[in-house]
């Protein structure tokens, strides 16, 4: 069934020399979305209409288009994800949506995945910010100050996987058997005599012996790596961030999560050079402004305690390594490094510790999709929970971008006026700086605080809240919308 949108009366966002070019009164698709969503849209709307016209007099104005995806256009159109919301968002350039349910029964596995992916949406952009007086379970929630750009349409989350028993996953584990076979013997119970030795084993009479294996690829590509760190790296720099860490598992997945790692240090000496500086050349150049008269072998010592225990061509490789990065003297010698954007990375499992025990030690993370999807929610929840975690979706080359709600549909709570609206609220507080009407951003900014300073939240909060007034999800509107 088609779907006719309702146009309203405005004009487009378009971009211009790598710039988005906003009209004073664009239309932006919205989805309204699943569950709470409607609650939480009304709510929202009015936080972002009230602040635009507080900042500018009038002169400014957003015309909301709405558009369809999930239970509402189901529903409707007996479509989950109908071709006019796609094309919507792709004509309009900017938009945003509340949560939307996953289908059920197979198709697509998932709507918000499948925006990503057809729109080529290739950062997710989380910050993870406290507001003080937000009920948190770490002692100083207030050092968490930090933005993710996730990778969004490689690694595991691009969808290539065959379910166990298929003829898919049967035609998958007879190609390695037959090209790989040492990395099919990897494949604990890739045969059904390995499975059948193992139901014997484990004294499984009467169990399947069949091969039941699911199969998964995880695609990383240097483009896929380039383009995510590079925007990482103009944000830092645009946004004057100390650092940009790449979180990465490369130490056992070597050729993708390894790969992202070199690559996204590749890419930052190339394209960045007299900008940044990575944390082993802060080494050597420190090093080297401590004493100046250090030999290039005795800087290698410094930086590599196993050196004295390395063979003659690896002492030769980090003597060279010390050789070069002090050639970048004329601009990040005499200490000029330390003003530079520092590039280093961090083990994913390492850093869910310690983005817990020294969080002032991030600010700015890139990382692949499922590292990402993980850091983005453990610490959501050091400053609040994702109930107000904002999220955006972004190309930053086609200026595509769809702004969105973090957190589930929460059908239990749907038409009840009761759940926090802040993820979408501050959702859209991403949207207007990124459109550049930073004015705007910054009364919904200003209005969250007031409102969670004076303790008048949502039940959420209250209940973890000493001396709190609870209030429904409209009304917290209002109180952000009075305290702009």
């Amino acid at each position: 069934m088609a779907v006719k949108l309702q146009v309203p009366p405005g004009e487009k966002i378009s971009i211009s020399g790598g710039k988005l070019v906003v009209p004073n009164n664009p239309i932006l698709p919205f989805i309204e979305g699943d569950g709470t969503g409607p609650d939480i849209w009304k709510a929202s709307v009015r936080v972002f209409d009230a602040a635009v016209a507080k900042a500018y007099g009038g002169k400014k104005k957003i015309s909301w288009m709405e558009v369809y995806a999930g239970e509402k256009s189901f529903n409707q159109f007996n479509n989950w994800l109908p071709d006019e919301t796609v094309e919507a968002f792709r004509d309009y350039l900017v938009g945003i949506k509340g949560p939307l349910t996953t289908p059920v029964g197979g198709g697509i596995r998932s709507l918000n995945v499948a925006l990503r992916q057809l729109l080529d949406l290739y950062v997710c952009l989380r910050p993870v910010r406290w507001f003080k007086g937000v009920p948190s379970p770490v002692k100083q929630p207030g050092n968490v100050d930090m933005v993710i750009f996730r990778e969004n349409c490689e690694d595991i989350y691009a969808g290539i996987e065959f379910a166990a028993g298929t003829p898919e996953a049967a035609k998958v584990l007879a190609f390695f058997e037959k090209e790989f076979p040492k990395e099919f013997g990897k494949i604990r119970f890739g045969t059904a005599a390995k499975t059948a030795d193992w139901n014997k084993f484990a004294g499984l009479t009467g169990g399947n012996d069949t091969v039941q294996v699911g199969v998964g690829i995880k695609p990383v590509s240097a483009a896929g790596t380039e383009r995510l760190v590079r925007s990482a790296i103009e944000y830092a720099l645009r946004e004057k961030r100390k650092s940009v860490t790449l979180v990465h598992k490369g130490n056992i997945m070597k050729f993708t999560e390894g790969a992202f790692k070199d690559w996204g240090y590749a890419l930052a000496k190339n394209q960045f050079r007299d900008q940044v500086v990575t944390e082993r050349e802060s080494w050597i150049l420190g090093n080297k402004d401590a004493k100046p008269g250090i030999s290039a072998e005795e800087n290698a010592k410094l930086i590599d305690p196993g050196y004295d225990m390395m063979t003659p061509e690896q002492k030769a490789k980090i003597v060279k390594e010390v050789e070069a990065v002090l050639k970048l003297a004329p601009t990040h010698g005499d200490g000029k490094w330390k003003s530079k954007l520092l590039i280093k990375d961090s083990i994913a499992d390492i850093t869910l510790q310690q983005v817990l025990t020294r969080p002032k030690d991030f600010e700015v993370i890139a990382t692949l999709n499922l590292n990402g999807d993980y850091l983005s929610d453990a610490l959501a929840a050091q400053v609040g929970g994702i109930g107000i975690a904002p999220g955006a979706n972004i190309n930053y080359v086609s200026g595509h971008a769809i702004f969105e709600a973090t957190h589930g549909t929460a059908p239990k709570y749907a038409n009840l006026d009761k759940v926090n609206p802040g993820s979408v609220v501050l959702s859209g507080e991403m949207m207007l700086r990124y459109m550049g009407w930073t004015e705007a951003a910054d009364l919904i900014i200003k209005g969250m605080d007031g409102a969670i300073a004076a303790k008048t939240v949502t039940y959420d909060f209250a209940r973890l809240m000493e001396g709190a007034k609870e209030v429904g999800c409209g009304a917290f509107a209002t109180e952000v919308i009075n305290h702009m």
